[in-house]
């Protein structure tokens, strides 16, 4: 039902199920920590290079991934507090190009925040030795899902990136995406975009919508201040 709705929508482009592959598994390679002992003494998990626990956080690193607009927001908002200078050039990267509109895959509002359904991706992956998901919990409860590189998947993103330089692209806005996640959870990820109120306020079963206009907006004022406060101190 969900599905149909967003259909009806119209907002945005769809993915394929290649793109959701390609970028789900460049994603993963990108945010993965390394297993544990006892993961990688599991024969089932033998080969893994990296994992990235629970699939809130792969959703919710997704969005950012998915929607530049979103990303270059909370770069701005980490500018804000912070003042690197490499944060407000990289918001300035974004939003003085197209890519919030050519590159933007909007994401559905679900009963959690936003959500689009990853099992195609992962059955390409998985089908292909590249990846295995684990599910903990019990067989009436999944507690939670986790994503497992193999070592194959490692040498398929090297000989993407190496082959189709394209693609590079999307390995630069994950190390963004992961930097800007560093030392926050699934749930953490999930308040923090909860604070947009175009997120927050979607209806459910719709596309969130876009914040480009908001967002260059408040580009626009930071770098006001910033040439104000240059043009004092010279």
């Amino acid at each position: 039902m969900d599905d149909e709705l967003a259909a009806s929508q119209g907002d945005g482009p769809a993915t394929s199920r290649e793109q959701d592959a390609v970028r789900i598994l460049l994603l993963i390679h990108g945010a993965s920590e390394t297993p544990n002992g006892a993961e990688l003494a599991d024969p089932q998990l033998a080969g893994t290079v990296g994992v990235v626990r629970t699939q809130v956080r792969l959703q919710k690193l997704d969005f950012w991934l998915r929607n530049p607009d979103y990303l270059a927001d909370e770069l701005l908002t980490d500018y804000e507090s912070s003042r690197e200078p490499g944060l407000l050039r990289w918001a300035g990267k974004i939003l003085d190009s197209e890519e919030p509109e050519v590159r933007r895959y909007p994401m559905l509002r679900h009963h959690f925040g936003a959500y689009e359904p990853l099992d195609d991706a992962l059955a390409v992956l998985r089908s292909a030795g590249l990846v295995i998901r684990r599910r903990r919990g019990t067989v009436n409860r999944v507690r939670q899902h986790d994503y497992y590189l193999l070592r194959a998947g490692q040498e398929v993103v090297h000989e993407i990136v190496s082959e189709v330089p394209a693609f590079k692209y999307y390995v630069e806005r994950v190390e963004l995406v992961v930097a800007l996640a560093d030392g926050l959870g699934g749930t953490d990820l999930k308040r923090r975009q909860y604070l947009q109120r175009e997120y927050a306020e979607a209806a459910r079963g719709t596309r969130i919508g876009s914040v480009s206009v908001r967002a260059r907006e408040r580009l626009a004022r930071l770098r006001a201040q910033m040439n104000d406060l240059e043009a004092g101190e010279s």
